[in-house]
């Protein structure tokens, strides 16, 4: 049995870093890519203007200062004062909507906007004391219930939205206030803390929510939307400035129509700011994209979509940057030079159970691996970002994208799950299932990186429902020990050093090395240096859910963790081949079945044994 070595984090000397981030550059944006293999993908993937995703200015918005902790250390001094606008010629804009983007110039000095390690629990006067509206289009829905609105709840019970704020649920059922509160009272948690505080907390945040019916194509519904805000609660407020953030939890096929209400009728009167957040899918390819980017970019700018991915929210994928750039020890080694394999592991041990008609049409392609797993992907393996700012991190995503390879059928091993003897449902027999479909509810592909750190190393990614175990993880295979002296090594399956990163359950990391055996004896076995979060930290009890972060990152005006229009573009470019043909009416793919609570299918082990690698959470 494998020994547990447990590893106790210290904490740096000096407690919070003591000096800002070094100052930002202009964004430089890269063309197509130029390597010998990639003329078609060149080709697909046009060059963008320099400037292009620059961050801007928007109106009203005072400037940020690059660290909270310096700000609240400097009493909330200005950081325009102390750091001037660098003044850059602006982009092209888009006619349609050139009212959004009416700056001269881009700002891009220190502090012009927050850095992803700003700590959320120093607030700037300037965010707490802007009144905010949150607007939750689809308020009906289950997004809405499950996790919009409890994530709300949390960042008002944590003290982390302003001090004037509303919430609006905007949806086509006829309902009250006060039934709208009864709705969702009952998706409301403390987390952690319950008891009388929690429902003290609950009785004053009820007060502030409200409900507007109307439809989502109607403008007068967004019209009266905009008159209900102004009346019940901007036109009470004494500061001259309020925001308006807008969810949409809705289909994709309202994106559109929602976000042209938003900018014909409802937006934040003089200079506040308006937000709007988009929950995948975008799109089904890349043609769907296509369409749905030219659509929101008619009536929204750029800065003003935030694009919601909420793995990219989750504790772990968080820490995958810290972890890379923070500790010198990984640097040297996260390379073609020493790693074996990369594996990015999404299972759940339950099938689709009244999804269906949402699941048949989408597929676990479009459902986990084209959004969730590339997002892990690209942080896991980006080149190191300029600074901390989201412009510099999603420009290293980017150029990491555009260097993988375009997937091929043949790149993939698919599956789907069947009935078993104990009476598990096989996904046929789902209700909503048609007959024959061949959606697939487990994938597994492999990407080929062509760049200097990655060429050559498969990156293996593997998504699954109905499966053995409930699991989302990523393991660095290093290869093995050149020169090996010890003639009586373990089993090739615990030869080789990896690095575990669980992102749920449980969240933890861990290395898995090879140790002797205490004692009289020169037996060895695998051990493991363990960082188990709840043993590790006290704070590992009130993790905050994906949603908190980013609904708050969004009020912040942090886009990091959000998806930039162009990486969603190459993300569709990059799997759309496949999909193509995979879904072609002729196509000879079809899923290999797999037992409801197996592994998944054999034909996953064959892949991965075709590129030298063995899929490592087996072993």
């Amino acid at each position: 049995m494998a020994a547990f070595v447990p590893i106790v984090p210290v904490a740096a000397a000096g407690g919070r870093r003591a000096a800002a981030l070094p100052s930002r550059r202009p964004v430089v944006v890269l063309g197509s890519r130029t390597s010998a293999w990639a003329g078609a993908a060149a080709a697909r993937l046009p060059s963008r203007p320099a400037g292009r995703h620059a961050p801007t200015a928007s109106a009203g918005v005072p400037a940020v200062p690059d660290s909270l902790t310096d700000a609240a250390s400097s009493n909330g001094a200005s950081a325009s004062a102390a750091s001037p606008p660098l003044p850059i010629k602006a982009p092209a804009s888009n006619p349609a909507v050139e009212h959004l983007t009416s700056h001269p110039s881009i700002h891009v000095a220190p502090g012009s906007d927050p850095s992803l390690m700003d700590s959320v629990h120093l607030r700037l006067d300037s965010a707490r004391h802007a009144p905010l509206t949150l607007v939750v289009v689809g308020a009906s829905g289950d997004l809405a219930k499950k996790k919009t609105f409890p994530a709300i709840f949390s960042l008002f019970y944590h003290d982390l939205l302003p001090d004037d704020f509303v919430v609006y649920g905007f949806a086509r059922r006829e309902m009250s206030d006060e039934e709208f509160r009864e709705m969702i009272l009952g998706t409301l948690t403390c987390r952690v803390i319950d008891g009388a505080k929690c429902a003290e907390r609950m009785d004053a945040f009820l007060p502030r929510c409200f409900y507007h019916k109307g439809t989502y194509h109607d403008p007068a519904t967004f019209a009266s939307l905009d008159e209900a805000i102004v009346a019940n609660f901007e036109s009470r407020l004494s500061e001259s400035v309020a925001n308006r953030l807008f969810y949409l939890a809705v289909p994709p096929s309202v994106f559109a129509p929602s976000a042209e209400g938003v900018n014909n009728s409802a937006r934040a009167k003089g200079n506040g700011w308006t937000r709007v957040v988009v929950e995948k899918p975008f799109g089904r390819d890349s043609a769907s994209y296509a369409a749905l980017r030219s659509a929101l970019g008619a009536v929204l700018s750029e800065d003003e979509i935030y694009r919601i991915d909420h793995y990219c929210g989750k504790e772990l994928v968080q820490n995958l940057m810290t972890l890379r750039f923070a500790n010198a020890v990984f640097e040297p080694i996260w390379n073609r030079h020493h790693v074996e394999s990369v594996q990015i592991v999404f299972k759940e041990p339950f099938g689709v159970e009244g999804r269906a008609g949402y699941f048949d049409n989408i597929g676990i392609v479009r459902d986990i691996m084209q959004n969730h797993l590339l997002q892990v992907f690209a942080l896991l393996a980006m080149e190191p970002p300029v600074s901390l700012h989201a412009e510099d991190i999603r420009n290293e995503k980017v150029k990491l994208l555009r260097s993988v390879l375009p997937l091929a059928a043949d790149d993939f091993a698919l599956g789907q799950y069947a009935a078993t003897a104990d009476g598990k449902p096989g996904y046929t027999e789902d209700d909503g299932v048609p007959p024959g479909s061949r959606c697939p509810t487990f994938a597994s592909c492999v990407l080929k990186v062509n760049n200097a750190r990655w060429a050559g190393v498969p990156i293996l990614i593997k998504a699954g429902k109905a499966l053995d175990e409930r699991v989302a993880e990523v393991r660095v295979q290093f290869k093995p020990v050149a020169g090996d002296i010890f003639g009586g090594r373990p089993s090739r399956a615990l030869a080789n050093n990896e690095l575990v990163i669980r992102v749920q359950p449980d969240e933890a990391i861990y290395m898995r090395i090879v140790s002797k055996v205490p004692g009289l004896t020169s037996r060895m076995e695998e051990a493991r240096l363990n960082l188990f979060y709840r043993h590790a930290w006290e704070e590992s009890k009130d993790i905050p859910d994906a949603y908190e972060r980013l609904i708050l990152d969004v009020i912040q005006g942090e886009k990091s963790l959000f998806i930039r229009d162009d990486e969603v573009e190459i993300a569709w470019d990059l799997f759309t081949p496949a999909l193509t043909e995979m879904e072609a009416e002729d196509s000879s793919v079809v899923p290999e079945a797999y037992p409801y609570g197996s592994a998944g299918p054999a034909n996953s082990d064959t892949l991965a044994e075709n590129h030298g690698v063995r899929w490592s959470e087996r072993a």
